[in-house]
């Protein structure tokens, strides 16, 4: 396939990236809500009742329902499920899970698109570094989404995270996407390459940047279902994804609280951001 010129990218004015903005907060209100409420016994369909309801009470509409069929609000993704996981009523999490909880919404027309995973309870330490190393992995990614870089600067800094944090797989089938008045826009952003190459990143660019990572091999297959992806081997997998706006002032990450002021912070400094997965590591227990 011929590579497009940069040009061709949704470029957004301000006002565009404002009303992305209210959506990424909505989409962070729905995560945080969410996940605060993930505990042993709660079914992934009443996880998907909560995210709506924060959605909806907002005056925003979720991303993923009814995209290409998709039947619900979020992504709910257990244990081996890498990504699209469908809430189901049967589905109940157990102490010692891994969940990932994939949210996206709409507000004026604008996408917001972001994901977390998250321990129910405490997990093993396995289980808790690679947490850690995904969001790691997400953060250092973020970092590099600055105007005049190139785009697999961004996929270089996820890659080299998550090979420095240990021996974890690095799924290649699925990757991050640009992002804006459609939900899954160009260019697609892996989380693996070499610095220096792809389109350069320009002001009003925005995009996905979503790594995952396993504690086995990372080939993937699909379920029957035609949405679940699930690690061939059984292992465990984590989900972190945010999106983020290329501005003059650097990344502004749309879908965290506070811009992303923190997370890049922690980047800057090597450290793990304190969110909701990476506290569930740092509450790690058991074996």
């Amino acid at each position: 396939m011929r590579r497009r010129r940069d040009r061709s990218f949704e470029i957004k004015t301000p006002a565009q990236l404002a009303l992305m903005r209210e959506a990424g907060l909505v989409v962070a209100a729905a995560l945080s809500a969410t996940a605060d409420a993930v505990e042993p016994g709660i079914s992934t369909a009443e996880l998907d009742a909560i995210a709506e309801r924060v959605i909806r009470d907002a005056g925003a509409i979720p991303s993923f329902k009814g995209y290409q069929g998709f039947p619900a609000t979020i992504c709910a993704s257990v244990n081996d499920e890498v990504v699209h996981g469908i809430p189901r009523p049967d589905v109940r999490v157990a102490a010692g899970d891994l969940i990932s909880i994939d949210c996206g919404a709409i507000v004026g027309g604008w996408h917001g698109d972001a994901a977390v995973t998250v321990g129910v309870g405490p997990v093993s330490p396995a289980q808790a570094g690679l947490l850690a190393a995904c969001e790691r992995a997400l953060w250092q990614g973020l970092s590099r989404a600055v105007a005049g870089g190139r785009l697999s600067d961004i996929s270089a800094a996820v890659e080299a995270a998550a090979r420095a944090s240990g021996e974890y797989g690095i799924v290649e089938d699925y990757v991050g996407h640009g992002i804006g008045s459609q939900m899954h826009m160009d260019p697609p952003v892996p989380n693996y390459g070499r610095p220096g190459r792809g389109p350069v990143l320009v002001e009003g660019m925005a995009l996905a940047v979503e790594p995952m990572l396993v504690l086995g091999d990372p080939e993937t297959r699909l379920l029957e279902d035609d949405w679940t992806v699930v690690t061939a081997d059984g292992s465990r997998a984590a989900h972190f994804e945010h999106t983020v706006a290329i501005t003059a002032d650097g990344p502004w990450v749309l879908t965290a609280a506070d811009g992303g002021s923190s997370g890049l912070a922690a980047a800057r400094a090597g450290r793990v951001p304190v969110s909701a997965g990476a506290a569930a590591a740092g509450n790690a227990g058991g074996s």
